[in-house]
């Protein structure tokens, strides 16, 4: 991924509306803060009722929405490392069915303000069950709880941070002003990685930091994506990949590194297979690798993507996973049969940054960095897909562990906001008692 992370070339919709005529009766002053004063939440009754679920009042200005949405299609800058990637991509795309309907809007909170520091990484919301959510808003690591609607912080790396325990290994003078790059949290381990190369490690049940660690001095030091996983015997460890091709494999009960892979090109994402035995590695190069976990020895090149690959993640059966590039696409594979990707999805405006499969393995979720995410009836053989639309950039998504929620980190300046999606549910049974 690319050293030079300012959010400069991201669309924002208030600087857009603000250009606009609103039915030419008001001034710029008073379209700021009507926009910037109405921050209502937008409830599922209300989206119903046709109230926008972002809360953009399309009835004040001189554009609809379907124009506007053209017009993101038309415009919107899709970042490419090898030009023309998304380009090349298309003609091998499946032919997917729209107009599933998989999850259904419930929520959106615009007091809840998640943001991005780095245009390419977006994984930054995280959910440890239907009610808990936590993500990144400016320096802080904040958990937002759909059942009271409140905001707590958890983390603030703005100043000073240091380890409240001792553990081998451990910076104990901590770190100050940790610009945070990537975040995982699950269940009460969270781990933020910075672009200096830091980590550090809470556990929510206990207070303070319990580890702070360096991966790397080297200049090329972001840490790009964190994954926590459970070892076979039940310990708990995280694997950073980094921007110096290193992939970290940290045991949290010792807080020990277990593990250090390099790879010839900065890696932004690894996932680890259920079974642990299978590394997917995807970075700054068009093939991915499958690695044996153990040993980091390379098992096969995963070959089709044209530009840098930023996400990956692995179905439950552990036979069938799915990595995201710049090229616009999401490749599905066969661990099986590893000579080419068994299907190609394709965005509509830009690279998949994210890619989330339901723990059930029933459903797929893939962000594109704007604007849309995708969910894939897999079971299905990805054959139809329900499409979440709506206007900004997507600082992370999400499915609750129970699978029953899916939540959507929107960066923006006006109309930024956390969306929470509940899953349909075939109740008719219940209709008798009404």
């Amino acid at each position: 991924m690319v050293d030079e992370y300012k959010m400069e070339d991201v669309d924002d919709m208030d600087e857009e509306f603000l250009d606009r005529d609103m039915d030419g009766s008001e001034s710029e002053v008073d379209v700021y803060d009507y926009l910037n004063s109405t921050m209502a939440d937008t409830s599922s009754a209300q989206a119903r009722k046709g109230k926008d679920i972002q809360g953009i009042p399309w009835e004040r200005l001189t554009i609809t929405r379907e124009k506007y949405r053209q017009t993101r299609l038309e415009q919107y800058k899709n970042y490419e490392n090898i030009p023309r990637s998304g380009d090349g991509s298309a003609k091998e795309c499946k032919v997917t069915k729209k107009g599933g309907s998989y999850y259904e809007f419930k929520h959106n909170a615009r007091s809840v303000k998640s943001t991005i520091l780095h245009f390419q990484l977006r994984n930054l919301v995280w959910a440890t069950s239907k009610h808990d959510i936590y993500l990144m808003s400016h320096f802080s690591v904040m958990h937002w709880s759909s059942l009271t609607c409140k905001m707590s912080e958890v983390l603030n790396v703005s100043g000073h941070v240091a380890p409240c325990e001792k553990h081998p290994g451990s910076l104990l003078e901590g770190f100050t002003q940790t610009q945070v790059s990537t975040l995982a949290v699950k269940d009460n381990l969270l781990v933020a990685g910075g672009f200096q190369g830091e980590l550090i490690c809470k556990h929510l049940d206990r207070p303070g930091v319990s580890f702070c660690s360096r991966t790397t001095y080297d200049d090329n030091a972001i840490t790009n994506a964190i994954e926590i996983y459970s070892s076979p015997s039940g310990a708990v460890h995280f694997i950073a990949s980094n921007n110096d091709g290193g992939v970290r494999d940290f045991d949290m009960e010792s807080f020990q590194l277990s593990k250090h892979f390099h790879f010839p090109w900065p890696v932004n994402h690894a996932s680890l297979s259920p079974d642990g035995k299978l590394l997917i590695i995807v970075g700054d190069n068009p093939n991915g690798i499958l690695v044996d976990s153990k040993t980091g020895k390379t098992i096969m090149s995963l070959c089709g993507h044209l530009d840098y690959s930023f996400a990956s993640g692995w179905h439950p059966d552990g036979v069938t996973f799915a990595t995201g590039n710049q090229d616009k696409t999401c490749r599905i594979w066969d661990a099986r049969y590893l000579s080419k990707s068994v299907a190609v999805l394709k965005g509509n405006l830009g690279a998949i940054r994210s890619i989330r499969y339901s723990s059930d393995g029933q459903f797929m979720g893939m962000a594109e960095p704007a604007d849309f995410v995708h969910v894939y009836d897999v079971k299905n053989g990805y054959e139809k897909e329900q499409e979440i639309d709506f206007f900004g950039e997507v600082s992370g998504m999400c499915f609750s562990p129970d699978t029953e929620s899916l939540f959507i980190g929107v960066w923006d300046r006006t109309y930024g906001s956390l969306m929470e999606y509940n899953r349909c549910r075939n109740y008719a049974y219940l209709d008798s008692f009404t």
